[in-house]
């Protein structure tokens, strides 16, 4: 039922998405592509940083090429940047309890 419910708030959301558009006056064909967008998504931690303090500096392209500019952006931030994968860390915790004189070992 859990899954159920996930895919259906995916789907909606997906939905959603579909529905939006860019603005066609700020599409330019000479404008940042695919590899600004991958650029510009991975160092949005630092232009985020930076943009609080320095009205000259902004965290996404305007005008750019559209779709393959947005694409880049997502990559760069999911895969490259702050949503990288890591790597899983797991912490494994025994518990050993003493009781008069005798060691029980939970596992």
């Amino acid at each position: 039922m859990k899954g159920l419910r996930t895919m259906a708030a995916l789907s909606t959301l997906a939905l959603l998405a579909a529905c939006a558009r860019q603005a066609s006056s700020t599409v330019q064909a000479d404008a940042p592509g695919l590899l600004f967008g991958l650029w510009h998504g991975f160092i949005f931690p630092a232009a985020w940083l930076l943009s609080l303090f320095m009205p000259d500096v902004a965290v996404y392209a305007v005008p750019n090429n559209g779709g393959w500019y947005d694409f880049g952006y997502f990559l760069g931030i999911w895969f490259f940047g702050v949503g990288a994968w890591r790597g899983k860390k797991v912490v494994y915790r025994t518990r050993v309890v003493h009781d008069r004189g005798t060691v029980i070992d939970h596992r």
